[in-house]
């Protein structure tokens, strides 16, 4: 594999691009050392004098869930055995904003139908890393589901009217199809589909959506005009999939606002055409043949080039020597472009 960093390109300040990460986790420090706890608090948890509106109740190898003081905004019950959460656990949590819920033992079937009904006011709920087969009630006031890593199946019509949902994490998960499940969700800007079962993307997918994943699943191909309605999406991954030139539009990528396409680790045997604007395309492990540069740039002139600066095309059937003698002028902010 060969770094190629032409002299004309532009350098960048800043350092290596990294792809991204799917470990990342969402970390609690809940300060290893507390002050005094609130008198209101539970004796099995800590409410530090400085931050009497949290409740750290993880790592205490808890069973059922703590009375909880109707003070309290910030509940961290992370890192327990909690099996499930019965009705009426928070009824008392009427002020309740985020909720924590990570690496417990949860199981769907172990949630009561009215576990979050009284959480008027709830707006991050975290079940990750859990026994999940399906989506529960949740509150409409929600902005933050996270409900990764589980063996979630089905969805349902649950998030059916939240309108104040932005951000969905259901990646790795057991999802094979989740129909217009997404549709209605206004306000929706990022949705995590990676690691799933998927064979065909969502019906109607919001046009609010800026971050879109839907890498690590089965899908094999794209349907006419897919992202027609979506004029905010930013970050497009549609890596480890099953996908190939015929079944894909020709100019289904051509999105204006678009800023990074991973199409890595699929099938394809051509460049697919691109917008000016995309500033990095990751196109490794395919099966492409050809370095096409009508992919990046339709016209070359002084203020019409491809804003692409890292350009993955490791992994396929072209070298170093196939690219066209005229690229440099195209791709004149390419600060990499990989290859073999």
């Amino acid at each position: 594999m060969k770094l190629i960093q032409l002299p004309i390109f532009a350098l960048l300040v800043s350092g290596i691009f990294c792809q991204y990460d799917y470990d990342s986790y969402y970390n609690y420090d809940p300060a290893s050392q507390m002050a005094p706890s609130s008198p209101i608090c539970s004796v099995e948890c800590d409410c530090p004098m400085n931050f009497p509106t949290a409740m750290y109740c993880d790592n205490r190898k808890l069973k059922t869930i703590p009375i909880i003081p109707s003070p309290i905004k910030y509940l961290y019950l992370q890192n327990n055995l909690l099996t499930g959460i019965p009705n009426g656990a928070f009824d008392n949590a009427t002020e309740l904003l985020w909720l924590i819920l990570d690496n417990n033992q949860i199981a769907s079937s172990n949630i009561g139908k009215k576990a979050f009904s009284k959480l008027k006011r709830l707006q991050k709920l975290y079940i990750n890393f859990n026994n999940l087969t399906e989506l529960v009630s949740i509150p409409k006031s929600l902005e933050d589901l996270k409900v990764y890593s589980n063996q979630i199946s089905k969805i349902g019509k649950v998030l059916a009217d939240h309108d104040n949902l932005t951000t969905i994490q259901l990646n790795d998960n057991q999802l094979s199809d989740v129909g217009e499940a997404f549709s209605g969700l206004k306000s929706l800007m990022y949705l995590d589909l990676s690691i799933n079962k998927l064979t065909k993307l969502p019906a109607g997918l919001p046009s609010s959506l800026e971050m879109f994943y839907i890498d690590h699943n089965n899908l094999n191909s794209i349907p006419k005009g897919y992202f027609d309605k979506n004029s905010k999406l930013q970050y497009l991954r549609i890596s480890h999939n099953q996908l190939k030139d015929e079944d894909i539009p020709e100019r289904i990528f051509n999105i204006t606002t678009l800023l990074e396409l991973d199409l890595s680790f699929n099938k394809l045997k051509a460049i697919p055409v691109v917008n000016e604007n995309l500033e990095n395309l990751y196109l490794q492990a395919n099966e492409i043949e050809k370095f096409s540069l009508s992919s990046f740039c339709r016209v070359t002139g002084p203020e019409e080039f491809s804003k692409v600066k890292h350009l993955r095309l490791d992994g396929n059937k072209i070298t170093q020597a196939d690219m066209p003698f005229n690229s440099a002028q195209c791709l004149r902010q390419a600060y990499e472009i990989m290859l073999d």
